[in-house]
């Protein structure tokens, strides 16, 4: 006699992840929003223009940039104040590497975790 229960077959699982930088007290100094933030201005030279482009307020993108600043002790932008050309913004050397190794951080986080998926979850059960 079968069991009235079917046994179901799971569709494709995958593993999600988030990672991102914390100070001693729990802030936020760095991660995929502020990467979106930074990767913005730097497209666009300006912290407005970036903010439009990710359908953010003005104040809530320079709030995000000011708090990894100030959690960091220095600043991420180098800002230039308008005038006929009109102002903008760029990535200190400091705001470059932070964009830089924290993608290399969620590649090899992604990489990580997909490895220890598989083996655990895929392959072991």
């Amino acid at each position: 006699m079968e069991s009235t229960l079917a046994k179901k077959s799971p569709g494709r699982l995958t593993i999600r992840s988030k990672i991102w930088i914390a100070d001693e007290d729990g802030g936020v100094v760095f991660g995929a929003g502020r990467l979106r933030i930074l990767r913005a201005v730097e497209e666009q030279g300006s912290i407005h223009l970036a903010a439009k482009t990710l359908n953010m307020s003005y104040r809530a993108v320079w709030g995000k940039i000011k708090a990894t600043e100030d959690r960091l002790g220095r600043p991420l932008l180098t800002r230039k104040v308008g005038g006929t050309k009109g102002g903008g913004s760029e990535l200190t050397p400091l705001g470059k590497a932070l964009v830089e190794r924290f993608r290399h951080l969620q590649t090899l986080t992604e990489t990580a975790a997909d490895t220890l998926f598989q083996d655990l979850f895929i392959d072991g059960l």
